[in-house]
């Protein structure tokens, strides 16, 4: 076939691109064309030889459809398909509807003669990109085959980041559900067995966070109480929130002390502490047969406490800093006595420190009125309450910091039955009430 006759051929049969993801614009693009012209491998090769030479393009070349669809199953690295209409075998439109098959991420792009509207229109229908018309202009040939190429890696990378998007999403789902569920819950006969009202939440501001709080029994008539607040927020904040309760829980079951659970507590979290994570933590013992809630505060929020007159009162920070970050700290014990009826409220600054669409925070004042106006209720609609308030003083606004809010109310000595406590159970929120 002569030169002239060669030109003819390619200008003026049909031709369909199939655009895959390319893997990286510095690799070699592999073009697979499927055309039954014997001299069209000749052509191209000279066109695109110092793109071949560069190792920009690498062309394979197939006689038809079917052997079109044997490379690509072979050769797994082929990122672009230029197929012509009309071949024996397994015409191009064919192809283009096998290729989408195999990935419907495929962008076509239709070379045709100008009048041949039909085809151009089919193709489309099945999926074409764009298209060019006959005859050639190869440097029109080649912008259109980069956009398309540039398109084609767009989508591609688009689905991927959809894909690992959610493949992270269920990641931090079950992340999420592990850590709710360390958080404690009371079991069914914890009103049989104490004389408290108690409930708490956590609302993380991402799927994930470093809020946590904490009760457990040392011995039979006492009950551990903690509230912590993980510096930074998502995975790492989380990690860091289940050491800290897991250490926490280790150290206070042989220490009757605060502060020096918490001593010892921070020592452990200073060691190798390379990402320099802290957590501000309210450790408390509350003596169920006396009354009264021995406690140690690592530059937590002070707790508030809900009087029998109906007074609220902030219990005075101790004055000592957060853990992790120093090793050889101390941490001094308090004491406050609760007389029956009494109410300690425990939160993280997610509460007071929410922000509305004004930027201004719900703060100290909003806080203390609230809890004032529901002194009598029950822990359950305190902490819910509060959750609520916060929320709507928030709408329209993002929650940037975890949320937790925990309510103890102190009911008298005796248990009913005057029988001690099993272990608690976990769960996100509990409550149980007398």
């Amino acid at each position: 076939m002569s030169r002239r006759k060669r030109h003819r051929g390619f200008g003026f049969s049909t031709y369909v691109f199939v655009a895959p993801l390319v893997r990286s614009p510095t690799l070699t693009y592999k073009i697979l064309i499927a055309d039954d012209e014997p001299d069209l491998e000749l052509l191209i090769r000279q066109r695109f030889r110092k793109q071949i030479r560069d190792k920009v393009y690498d062309f394979v070349f197939a006689h038809n459809g079917a052997e079109a669809i044997e490379i690509l199953k072979n050769q797994q690295s082929v990122d672009l398909i230029l197929t012509d209409i009309n071949m024996p075998v397994m015409d191009g439109l064919t192809l283009l509807t096998k290729v989408a098959e195999r990935d419907p991420l495929l962008l076509a792009v239709v070379i045709s003669a100008y009048g041949d509207m039909k085809n151009i229109r089919t193709a489309m229908n099945r999926g074409a990109f764009d298209f060019l018309t006959k005859p050639i202009d190869f440097e029109d040939f080649e912008l259109t085959l980069n956009k398309s190429i540039a398109h084609a890696r767009g989508i591609r990378e688009a689905s991927r980041a959809r894909q690992d998007l959610a493949a992270l999403q269920r990641e931090l789902t079950v992340a999420k559900d592990i850590q709710q569920s360390i958080l404690p819950r009371v079991p069914i006969n914890f009103a049989e067995k104490t004389h408290l009202d108690l409930f708490a939440k956590m609302i993380p501001a991402q799927n994930v966070g470093g809020d946590f709080y904490d009760f457990f029994w040392i011995g039979e008539r006492k009950l551990g109480v903690v509230v912590g607040d993980v510096s930074g927020k998502g995975i790492g904040a989380a990690l860091f929130m289940a050491i800290s309760r897991t250490l926490l829980r280790a150290v206070a079951m042989r220490s009757e002390s605060p502060g020096a659970c918490l001593r010892e507590v921070n020592a452990f979290l200073c060691r190798d502490n390379h990402t320099e994570q802290f957590v501000t933590l309210f450790y408390g013992i509350l003596n169920l047969d006396e009354g009264t809630l021995r406690y140690a505060n690592g530059a937590h929020d002070p707790p508030r406490v809900l009087r029998q007159t109906g007074d609220l009162e902030t219990v005075e920070p101790t004055g000592d800093t957060v853990l992790g970050i120093l090793e050889d700290l101390t941490f001094q014990d308090r004491e406050l006595t609760l007389r029956p009826g009494e109410l300690v409220f425990l939160n993280t600054d997610g509460v007071t420190d929410a922000l509305n669409p004004n930027g201004e925070s719900y703060g100290d004042e909003r806080l203390n009125d609230f809890l004032k106006s529901v002194s009598h209720a029950s822990a359950q609609e305190i902490v819910l309450g509060v959750v609520d308030a916060v929320a709507m003083f928030s709408s329209g606004a993002s929650q940037w910091d975890d949320i937790t809010a925990l309510a103890l109310r102190y009911l008298g000595s005796t248990g009913i039955g005057g029988e001690s406590s099993s272990p608690l159970d976990n769960s996100n929120t509990i409550s149980s009430r007398i």
